[in-house]
């Protein structure tokens, strides 16, 4: 019996004359997630991708699957049983296939989809008939096409007819890779890897920048942060995490600038520095985890005055969320429990008594005009320590 999986697109669906694209970048991603589990034939017809075991008896099935569930672009999956399109050979593997299934539920129906309108049974006649057959086998399992316990899914494609039980939901989104590049400032809080994710999640290959200010932060919290980018590979593939070296930058607007302007500076000479970072990995847009009025630097003359020094667009994908639903998601992903760690970083480092949260941006660049700020940018751009971290 062919065991395999069949997943189901989301919003490539809408596509237009540019879909091949999206769906070569999706079947790309999922060659790419299923590569510790063996060797795969992946192939995509009528808006469904196809994943077959090239080699059946050393392919991880189980790990496959659940790596699958967290490819963007998909937005349900099953695992499957492929067929001849004969109605007895699709009674046969429906029952061999489903039948632990059949004998552990209380009820079930058929479902059948009919792609291939050369077969001669109409849907509704082929779920009649294997329906019918089910019920004979399985006396105790009761039919019932209302409220089934199991739904039992054919489908007959132009290759072969596929029997599965219920579709398990994917992770959604489009295809990382296929809206393009941006660089995302990631600290160690809760929200900066739920903004990367939710970017992600809109088909967008991410580039971590984390800026360390070490001795004021220490090397634990460094490690924290590399730890969230691991987690976040489930999702987002691959990364480039990019580490800043911020000590000097923050030392010289400690003691150079007005004490109520520090938080804006700094994340002034923030977007600078992922501005250049994403200028040298063709990126084009830079990623924050802020959230409107949640804390001073995160309201809407503050966020004006901090991307005023950049060109590139600002995602804020976090903006209009409340903390319970960051939270929530946080949670989801799998990042919540290492955010809430106790490791400082270096928003924590120099925080003003008195923080201007309505700032003007004339007064602003007023505050910051006794630094070099292109010799401190350049400095922290030729010192970055890169960190490469696989799925």
């Amino acid at each position: 019996m062919n065991d395999m999986f069949l997943l189901k697109q989301g919003e490539i669906v809408l596509k237009g004359l540019n879909r091949k694209s999206f769906e070569m970048k999706l079947i790309s991603n999922v060659k790419r997630r299923l590569r510790p589990y063996g060797r795969f034939d992946v192939y995509c017809v009528q808006s469904t991708v196809y994943v077959e075991p090239a080699d059946g008896e050393t392919c991880d099935m189980d790990g496959a699957f659940e790596a699958l569930k967290t490819v963007f672009g998909i937005s349900a999956l099953s695992r499957a049983a492929a067929c001849e399109k004969d109605k007895d050979a699709i009674f046969e593997t429906a029952k061999r296939y489903l039948g632990d299934e059949m004998r552990s539920a209380a009820s079930f129906k058929v479902e059948s989809k009919r792609s291939d309108k050369r077969f001669p049974m109409t849907s509704i006649q082929l779920s009649q008939y294997v329906g019918g057959m089910l019920a004979e086998a399985f006396p105790e399992t009761r039919v019932d096409v209302h409220e089934p316990e199991l739904t039992v899914n054919v489908e007959v494609r132009d290759y072969a007819t596929y029997v599965h039980g219920p579709s398990v939901p994917g992770a959604g989104g489009m295809p990382v890779g296929s809206n393009g590049r941006a660089v995302s400032l990631l600290s160690g809080g809760i929200d900066s890897p739920v903004s990367t994710y939710m970017t992600a999640k809109r088909g967008v290959a991410v580039i971590p920048v984390h800026f360390f200010s070490f001795p004021y932060t220490s090397e634990l919290a460094k490690e924290k942060v590399l730890t969230l980018a691991k987690q976040l590979t489930r999702w987002c593939g691959r990364l480039m995490v990019e580490i800043v070296p911020f000590t000097r930058i923050q030392e010289e607007i400690r003691d150079k600038c007005p004490e109520e302007y520090f938080t804006i500076i700094m994340r002034r000479f923030m977007m600078r520095i992922a501005e250049r970072v994403a200028d040298m990995n063709g990126a084009k847009a830079l990623i924050t985890g802020e959230n409107l009025g949640q804390v001073a630097s995160q309201t809407m003359e503050a966020m004006a005055a901090t991307e005023e020094c950049v060109s590139l667009p600002v995602l804020r994908p976090l903006v209009a969320l409340d903390k319970e639903e960051i939270i929530s998601i946080a949670r989801r992903i799998g990042t919540f429990e290492t955010s809430i760690l106790p490791y400082e970083d270096c928003c924590t480092t120099f925080t003003p008594r008195h923080p201007r949260t309505k700032p003007r941006i004339a007064d602003v660049i007023e505050a910051e005009k006794d630094l070099d700020i292109d010799g401190l940018v350049n400095e922290a751009v030729t010192n970055i320590e890169r960190v490469t971290l696989e799925v």
